[in-house]
């Protein structure tokens, strides 16, 4: 596969974007896609808003794997991605956040479906049920 690639990412209200092969292909659906053939250079993602979508592709442009010989560089490259990452999750609302937990099921974006929901798991930690409730926006329908 070739690197220098450029798809054009076309999201759920029409808004596009034009990324780097190197870039799409982390998600597994859009990878599948290419190695079968089964896509030219513009791709539909049906289920995925504009601004969701961009910050899917803002996450998968920190995260392309670009090989380099010196592997005393990857400890602080694994350490500069986990300070990105959370100040990429600092301060994000629950919409933003469950929408890129969909996005990155949907598109089958392992890291970044990862981070998302480790990222609620902790917001949730600590609280009691009602309080959890509340913030899944869960019904309490038990009747004793």
């Amino acid at each position: 596969m070739s690197t220098s690639k450029i798809f054009t990412l076309k999201s759920s209200d029409g808004e596009i974007f034009e990324v780097p092969e190197a870039v799409a292909v982390q998600s597994q659906i859009i990878y599948y896609m290419v190695e079968d053939g089964c896509v030219g250079t513009e791709i539909s993602i049906t289920n995925v808003t504009g601004v969701i979508l961009a910050k899917v592709i803002e996450h998968c442009k920190k995260h392309v794997v670009i090989p380099d010989g010196d592997g005393d560089s990857s400890s602080s490259m694994v350490e500069e991605l986990r300070n990105w990452d959370a100040e990429f999750m600092k301060n994000m609302d629950k919409p933003t956040l469950f929408d890129l937990i969909n996005a990155a099921n949907y598109l089958n974006i392992k890291n970044l479906f990862n981070l998302t929901c480790q990222t609620a798991a902790d917001m949730i930690t600590g609280k009691t049920v009602d309080e959890i409730r509340t913030f899944l926006n869960i019904e309490n329908d038990f009747t004793p």
